[in-house]
């Protein structure tokens, strides 16, 4: 993926895919699949290493394997740092080890100089502690204190890669939070946005009929009998949310 090619992900998707959360994009994709339509997927386990940081963004890919395995070629991770565009997401898979590093804070430093959205890492990583000093999101299975050098290395890069059992392909969208990580494939974006938005607002109204029931309790119990402090919190009037249901 070079810099001169199209940006798929204009700031207006952006925002909106921003305003859901990772479960109901793939409740999204569930849906599409039952109708034949494989819109990519999701990945359990790849978490923020620090905070509850958001990860979206086109998928620029590399793929490692056992040092030595190859010819010795570019330092890991070089390659897609400098030909991504602001606001992609480096995708790393190392099929889940656990045990080697692959990414850590010189990595996390160029991305971030780049613009990047952060990275997205099937394995394991390091330096976290310096990432989240600069604030860099890295999304990972672990943390791990030793090198990867002389143990992993860059096997090849924007090519199509796993995180778990999800394919990813370069320019494919990604966005990881604090529940894990989905796969959109580009094609199918639209799609599962509008999908997603439409189960997510379906969530919301429910949330307010929720609300109003329990303001309906509210005031039965506060009328007709003492004691309102036994009440669950979340209708107390103290916490404001009687207040704010129309």
């Amino acid at each position: 993926m070079g810099n001169d090619m199209l940006k798929v992900l204009h700031q207006g998707l952006r925002d909106r895919l921003m305003l859901l959360a990772t479960s109901n994009l793939s409740d999204a994709i569930d849906q599409l699949k039952h109708q034949g339509i494989h819109a990519g997927g999701a990945v359990i386990g790849i978490v923020p290493q620090w905070g509850r940081t958001r990860i979206v963004g086109e998928a620029v890919t590399v793929r490692v394997t056992a040092h030595a395995a190859l010819a010795s070629g570019a330092h890991l991770g070089v390659d897609a740092i400098a030909t991504a565009k602001p606001g992609d997401v480096i995708v790393v898979d190392n099929r889940g080890d656990l045990h080697n590093n692959c990414w850590g804070e010189i990595l996390s430093m160029a991305a971030r100089m780049r613009e990047l959205s952060g990275v997205v890492v099937d394995g394991a990583v390091r330096d976290v502690d310096a990432c989240e000093q600069f604030e860099f999101p890295v999304h990972a299975r672990g943390t791990v204190p030793i090198t990867a050098r002389g143990r992993i290395m860059q096997e090849a890069w924007n090519v199509p890669v796993r995180l778990g059992d999800i394919a990813v392909r370069p320019g494919d969208i990604v966005m990881a939070d604090v529940n894990g990580v989905v796969v959109i494939r580009v094609e199918a974006l639209e799609q599962t946005l509008e999908r997603a938005e439409a189960i997510a607002a379906k969530e919301e109204r429910g949330i307010t009929r929720y609300l109003k029931h329990l303001n309906a309790l509210y005031f039965f119990v506060s009328t007709s009998k003492p004691g309102i402090s036994r009440l669950p919190k979340i209708i107390a009037p103290s916490k404001g949310i009687l207040s704010t249901i129309a």
